[in-house]
């Protein structure tokens, strides 16, 4: 046998009375009875509380108060004894009211379309003896149950039931089973990882005392590096100092700041984080290398693959329209973001754009092992290096997975999660397919499509990408079951506020390992990675894999 259904399955008791006369109950009664232990009720007038609650099919719904200690009638009132004096109490009246308020819950909810059926109530005196010719005239000796009678509780509470005074049915089974459901409430919050997720979110986002300081220090320096492994909290850093310099502080003027970045989707999230910023006090320019470009007057741009124009004949094309910007359309101070992507000759046009190229602000903010383009840039001006060495960005079991990526070691802080999940794929077989299941286990789960990135490496970009178009389709309709970003490892950045990630990995250049750090260590609180485990153990070296539990 199972038992009655208990509810709760463990309960908290005020009283230990309580405690003892429900252990009684539940060794006395039949598995198809339901005891509700501590119901609350409320109405627009008070709050009530039923001790416990008895749903015995056939019979009828009981509620009991339960008194514990010395209870005795006196004069005509019920008697207390306690540490504090002699209480008046009145436990028929509670029993009662308790009963009419659970029986107006359960009519007036919609669910309940049975009609009235039997309601009844009782006092249980746990500690006292009660008469076998008792009577009052609201108590019925029936309707007392005293502590020589509890040993019996469960036949007396159903004999009782049985004197159905008020003419309505015995309730059925469906009804006990519905009057139990209803009494649990309706259309109660879920367990919601999206919610859990952006708490998480909001305190990343908070600077860390360590942030702070570093914050204060670069106030005082004109020409700072940055650094810090991923997940350091660099990007929310430069964003805040973004803020800071543009707003002004500390008795500092505001100043003329330009945010850039090589990415076009950190650019994006720059520019949405900034968008409710009043216009006087946001940056004058954030974007991407090619925007500042634009900025300065250039117009034609040479494709993606002309590495001789990105690198050579467009740097000196802005140096040389720098040079003539008058100084209104200069920036006091620019910040730079992923600097490891910029090349040695865009720094210049980056100093040309200053207002004051010897003591202007430069502000660097780079992670060697997060290079994606092989550039190895560095700024032609000294600058005094700060390191970041705290992961705030990431779970405790995702920073533990891709630590073994990280050019340093770094303090995780960014809280509990649940454990980062591989999935393997054989040799031969497509990743993609792997991580579209994946995909849909996370939407399954309760995460929004645009709280899921998925991310390919190597050739998988343009079947990725592809797929992910031929599920949206035109004018993606709310409720799509598609992730909101999806392409390549080193796109991954400017996806942060996906909250879950699936990678799916196929062979990948040079960069491969840097790119698995790219993605892995974003800010998300729960990650899948798919894959051939031989190709993520030469991707993400033996660490990587043994955490994984890959072999």
């Amino acid at each position: 046998m199972t038992g009655p259904t208990l509810l709760p399955p463990d309960p908290n008791f005020a009283h230990a009375s309580e405690e003892t006369v429900w252990r009684a109950l539940v060794d006395q009664v039949p598995e198809h009875w339901t005891i509700i232990a501590g119901q609350h009720l409320a109405d627009g007038e008070r709050e009530y509380e039923i001790d416990l609650l008895v749903l015995i099919p056939d019979h009828a719904i009981v509620s009991l108060e339960v008194k514990g200690g010395s209870v005795w009638v006196e004069d005509g009132q019920w008697r207390q004894a306690s540490r504090e004096g002699d209480l008046v109490i009145d436990p028929v009246r509670q029993a009662e009211v308790g009963k009419y308020a659970a029986r107006r819950y359960v009519e007036g909810d919609p669910r309940w379309s049975r009609g009235r059926v039997h309601w009844s109530q009782g006092v249980v005196l746990a500690s006292s003896a009660v008469a076998q010719d008792f009577s009052l005239p609201d108590l019925p000796r029936r309707l007392v149950h005293g502590r020589d009678d509890i040993d019996a509780l469960a036949g007396r509470l159903a004999d009782a039931a049985r004197a159905n005074v008020d003419g309505h049915r015995a309730p059925t089974q469906e009804d006990c089973d519905l009057v139990a459901e209803i009494l649990r409430g309706r259309a109660l919050p879920l367990r919601d990882v999206v919610a859990m997720a952006a708490e998480r979110d909001e305190s990343t986002t908070r600077l860390t005392a360590e942030q702070a300081m570093l914050l204060k220090v670069t106030r005082l320096l004109n020409r700072v590096e940055v650094r810090g492994g991923a997940g350091s909290g660099k990007t929310m850093l430069a964003l805040t100092q973004a803020r800071v310099l543009a707003r002004g502080a500390d008795g500092r003027p505001r100043q003329r700041v330009a945010l850039l970045c090589n990415s076009i989707g950190l650019a994006s999230y720059f520019k949405r984080e900034l968008a409710g910023e009043r216009y006087n006090r946001r940056p004058a320019l954030v974007g991407t290398f090619e925007e500042l470009a634009a900025h300065l007057g250039v117009t034609e741009f040479g494709t993606r693959q002309d590495t001789d124009f990105w690198e050579v004949e467009l740097p000196r094309r802005m140096g040389e329209l720098a040079a003539e910007l008058p100084d209104g359309k200069k920036f006091d101070a620019i910040i730079v973001d992923e600097a490891q992507d910029f090349a040695d000759s865009w720094w210049v046009p980056l100093l040309r754009s200053l207002v004051d190229e010897e003591t202007g602000g430069l502000h660097v903010y780079s992670d060697e092992n997060q290079r994606v383009f092989p550039r190895f840039g560095r700024p032609p001006v000294q600058l005094v290096p700060l390191v970041l060495d705290h992961n705030l960005r990431n779970t405790q079991q995702i920073a533990d997975v891709f630590s073994p990526l990280a050019p340093m070691r770094m303090r995780a802080m960014g809280g509990d999660g649940p454990e980062v999940t591989f999935v393997p794929t054989p040799a031969g077989e497509d990743p993609v397919d792997a991580a579209d299941s994946c995909v849909d286990e996370l939407l399954d789960e309760g995460w929004r499509p645009e709280d899921v990135a998925r991310r390919a490496s190597g050739t998988r970009c343009r079947s990725t990408c592809r797929r992910a178009k031929g599920r949206r389709g035109t004018g993606t309709p709310s409720g799509t079951r598609s992730p909101s970003s999806t392409g390549t490892f080193s796109g991954a950045r400017g996806s942060s506020g996906a909250r879950s990630c699936c990678a799916s990995t196929t062979p990948a250049p040079t960069t491969g390992r840097r790119r698995s750090s790219t993605s892995g260590c974003r800010g998300r609180p729960t990650g899948s990675v798919v894959g051939n485990p031989e190709l993520i153990t030469a991707m993400g070296g033996p660490d990587v894999a043994r955490r994984l539990r890959i072999g």
